[in-house]
């Protein structure tokens, strides 16, 4: 089955960290684009960052900037999203999803998401 996998979730008291993995399962993430998403209760899915595949360059959303950072090891075949000084606000279930028409991210965006997750939640609470 083509799909993505995420996991590294869990509770973590605010200003914690955590690392959340996305690992791809029946394809190669060679030359995608990978986004990572998030979706709180009650609220639309919104764009938390983008790795692009040849350079690496990302983009993050202003509400994480500077305290998320997104990478990937191609050889592993998996993306990662460290997240440090977590807020309250940053609980949600968070996705990661390929973009099967771009290598090199324009924004947080993906032209053309695919291969979802079924996502992992990350709660954030004192």
């Amino acid at each position: 089955q083509v799909q993505l996998v995420e996991s590294g979730g869990g509770l973590v008291q605010p200003g914690g960290s955590l690392r959340l993995s996305c690992a791809a399962s029946g394809f190669s993430l060679d030359y995608y684009a990978i986004g990572w998403f998030r979706q709180a209760p009650g609220k639309e899915r919104e764009g938390v960052s983008c790795i692009s595949f040849n350079d690496g360059s990302t983009y993050y959303a202003d509400s994480v900037k500077g305290r998320f950072t997104a990478s990937r090891d191609n050889a592993k075949n998996t993306v990662y999203l460290q997240m440090n000084s977590l807020k309250p606000e940053d609980t949600a279930v968070y996705y990661c999803a390929a973009d099967l028409e771009r290598s090199r991210c324009q924004n947080v965006g993906l032209a053309s998401p695919a291969y979802w997750g079924q996502g992992t939640q990350v709660t954030v609470s004192s």
